[in-house]
């Protein structure tokens, strides 16, 4: 199978146990933020996968191996696992409590979710855009050049900064409190991935100490 048809299929797959692991649980499809969640996820990531399969397919390449068993170090093959469940934990405890009302999100509330999972997937987006080097796993390839620029010039690791905001938004999103639970899990996972990701690039990518030194936030601006 060609990459262009393994992104399609994947991506298909993708958002067909988005909508399962949503809807299954919320036993119906009368759920607004449900599907405004979707409409976020496909209205970004369409036009971006097919920004890389037609412009970018070396970029795409570094970007489709992805998940735990790809990484090659356990923290990373841990860090990735707990941000890869947390996320699915998002959908199913975001679903069952719309089905059971546990929580009375009020209606802005819910845009405001929408609104910082849009900008934190935006985010992560035009990070690869900007960063062709942008792996979707911990590795130093061969004449990998140090990127400073753009959101590199105000976080070291903008594309996580994208995903802390997502991991607020979408349970709120969802309109569920109970959704904000696994966001703690998932954060975590992130600054450990941070932690870790920055030892590889210390020893191994030319130019990055300095680089620390000139941009001293990691995820959160003036903060960490």
């Amino acid at each position: 199978m060609t990459m262009t048809l393994r992104t399609i299929a994947y991506t298909l797959a993708g958002f067909a146990l988005f909508a399962a692991l949503l809807f299954w649980p919320a036993g119906t499809f009368d759920y607004w933020q449900g599907w405004a969640v979707i409409a976020v996820m496909i209205g970004l990531s369409l036009p971006y996968t097919v920004y890389l399969i037609t412009r970018r397919p070396d970029v795409l390449a570094r970007r489709i191996r992805s998940g735990p068993t790809a990484e090659t170090r356990g923290v990373q093959k841990l860090a990735v696992g707990v941000l890869q469940l947390s996320f699915l934990a998002f959908l199913v405890v975001g679903g069952f409590d719309h089905r059971f009302g546990w929580s009375r999100v009020p209606t802005w509330l819910c845009i405001v979710g929408i609104v910082l999972l849009a900008v934190g997937l935006g985010i992560a987006i035009w990070v690869v855009v900007q960063n062709s080097w942008a792996a979707a796993i911990i590795t130093i390839e061969s004449g990998q050049q140090l990127v400073s620029t753009g959101m590199y010039a105000v976080v070291r690791h903008p594309m996580y900064s994208g995903a802390v905001l997502m991991c607020i938004g979408c349970p709120l999103a969802l309109g569920s409190y109970w959704a904000l639970l696994p966001a703690v899990p998932a954060v975590l996972s992130l600054v450990v991935r941070t932690v870790d990701e920055e030892t590889l690039l210390r020893t191994d990518l030319p130019g990055y100490v300095d680089y620390t030194q000139r941009v001293r936030s990691r995820l959160l601006p003036g903060i960490w």
